[in-house]
């Protein structure tokens, strides 16, 4: 039997977590940072902050010791927010097992450096390309662990590594895909989120489905533009990782950033809308990264650009529409 540790007890690696002990077919093993959360995955089965009320697994272990969760480890899921990865891998690097498949479940791009989470891992602790993989799709954490039907892809440039990954998280509610195109489902991921904040502030501002419509398939578009520049697959990009992905966050009151958006654009200010989130909106931080990597590579992406005035350069929402409306007309082709 595997072994599987997942690092951080917030909603999505809870919720994963317990996909894997559903799955029936690995030992897991689950940090979180706070010992009171830990106490009530043990005690009660129950991660109340996130799920109150839901049961989870009671095969699933928790700790709040890192090296007793990546102890004999086959596979390493982290689930921490996007800025603090290279941080936190620096302080668990010396307790992660060599050999070890390190997962991300993150959906967001470094800030200074516009990495993508697999590249920081891979940069960190020195791995090939066989022990890097991604995990994405339209994956709201509620609705997991709450064992509603839900699918994902797994994603590694090693197909091998991809399927066992794929059959450690198989469950009855739960189906994930392989697919080799690490680059193109790492981004059709952490695009979709600042895509989110626009329909957010989009629906904040009272508008309808036509605004929603627009914005995610125009958003679609950039994402395309940008995974292709660098390498991707664009059909990734029309599948889970891709649209999938992007509907559910774009649609969902359960998406993080589609909130923190909506907020936005009912009246509220940055700064009150920051005070008042509980759970990352990893799009916030993200979007800069976004822009300046689609700069260096020669990709425009109008929505991004958008998001990131409204985030970082006092841009209000009315201003920013008025920047993407005034845009010049030109043709619609896919991916343009």
């Amino acid at each position: 039997m595997s072994t599987v540790a997942v690092l951080g007890g917030g909603s999505w690696g809870t919720a994963f977590a317990n996909v894997v002990a559903d799955a029936g077919v690995a030992e897991v093993r689950l940090w979180a940072r706070r010992p009171d959360v830990v106490d009530a995955i043990e005690s009660r089965h129950e991660n109340p902050d996130y799920f109150p009320g839901v049961l989870l697994n009671p095969a699933l272990r928790a700790t709040a010791d890192a090296a007793e969760a990546l102890d004999g480890a086959d596979f390493v899921v982290l689930a921490v927010p996007s800025q603090t990865l290279r941080a936190n891998l620096g302080a668990w690097r010396a307790h992660i097992p060599r050999g070890a498949v390190v997962v991300s479940l993150m959906k967001g791009i470094e800030l200074g450096t516009s990495l993508r989470m697999s590249q920081v891992v891979s940069e960190v602790l020195a791995l090939p390309a066989e022990q890097v993989a991604v995990l994405s799709g339209p994956n709201l954490a509620q609705e997991i662990a709450e064992r509603q039907p839900a699918t994902a892809v797994v994603a590694c440039p090693h197909e091998e590594s991809a399927v066992r990954l794929q059959h450690i998280c198989k469950s009855a509610y739960f189906r994930p895909y392989t697919s080799t195109d690490l680059v193109g489902a790492e981004l059709g991921g952490a695009v979709k989120n600042v895509i989110a904040l626009g329909v957010g502030v989009a629906v904040g501002m009272g508008f309808g489905d036509n605004a929603k419509a627009s914005l995610i398939t125009r958003g679609l578009a950039e994402t395309v533009r940008l995974a292709v520049a660098l390498g991707a697959d664009e059909h990734t990009l029309a599948g889970l990782a891709g649209m999938g992905d992007l509907v559910a966050t774009c649609s969902s009151p359960l998406s993080r950033n589609r909130t923190f958006g909506e907020r936005l654009g009912s009246g509220l200010t940055l700064d009150e809308v920051i005070a008042e989130t509980r759970q990352t909106a990893e799009g916030v931080k993200s979007s800069e990264s976004i822009l300046a990597l689609a700069d260096s590579v020669g990709v425009d992406m109008p929505i991004t650009e958008a998001v990131v005035g409204m985030m970082h350069h006092d841009l209000t929402p009315a201003e920013a529409l008025m920047a993407f409306m005034s845009r010049s007309a030109k043709p619609e082709r896919y991916g343009v």
